[in-house]
């Protein structure tokens, strides 16, 4: 998460939806009295305890909102989405990088690892509505999408009114595409899952 008072914006950050990489665009900007509650490399600066303790950098609006006072709640809040399907491909690859077996078997695994409740809570896999959403209702004042990453950070920046720059690729999972391990059971599945995810981004 970031907190810019010097462009007045909320950064939230979506698992696998390239946030280390827009991390690094948006930290370029960055103001002396700025808060960043996770860096990838560094130090975190964010002078709210119950937050800052957290161990990653996925602060949903619900967790933020309390600390924050009308005036820093009013900033614009930014995130990037992702379509559900891409995104639970790249997160499976992402949790098995260290399994050697997970490529020969991959859709089997997922299949299994959905029937499990406390692999469905996991961070990574968790709707993106459950991060961006309050009481049901989308907070954001921006979704940007992965799928047109760098188009939308040029929009977002114009916003803004800051100076865009070319993203680099950051901590990318390595798969194949998403139709070599979905067949017509898993799809419906998620479906399922990402039911919230597919009607408030209108994937």
């Amino acid at each position: 998460m970031i907190i810019s008072h010097a462009h007045q914006f909320i950064f939230f950050a979506v698992p696998k939806t390239a946030t280390h990489a827009v991390r690094e665009a948006l930290r370029v900007h960055l103001k002396e009295g700025d808060w960043e509650q996770q860096m990838l490399f560094g130090e975190q600066v964010l002078p709210i305890p119950e937050i800052a303790a957290v161990k990653h950098g996925h602060i949903t609006a619900n967790e933020i909102r309390p600390f924050l006072d009308r005036q820093q709640w009013a900033y614009r809040k930014i995130a990037f989405v992702r379509h559900p399907f891409d995104r639970f491909v790249s997160a499976c690859a992402f949790l098995n990088r260290d399994n050697p077996n997970y490529e020969s078997n991959a859709r089997q695994w997922m299949k299994a690892a959905l029937q499990r409740p406390q692999f469905r809570q996991r961070l990574l896999i968790r709707p993106q509505v459950e991060q961006l959403c309050i009481e049901g209702q989308l907070v954001m004042d921006f979704v940007g999408r992965y799928e047109s990453l760098q188009k939308s950070l040029d929009s977002l920046f114009d916003q803004l009114g800051l100076v865009s720059v070319d993203l680099k690729q950051r901590n990318a999972s390595q798969h194949k595409h998403v139709e070599h391990y979905l067949d017509e059971d898993l799809k419906r599945d998620l479906r399922t899952m990402y039911e919230q995810d597919f009607a408030v981004f209108e994937y």
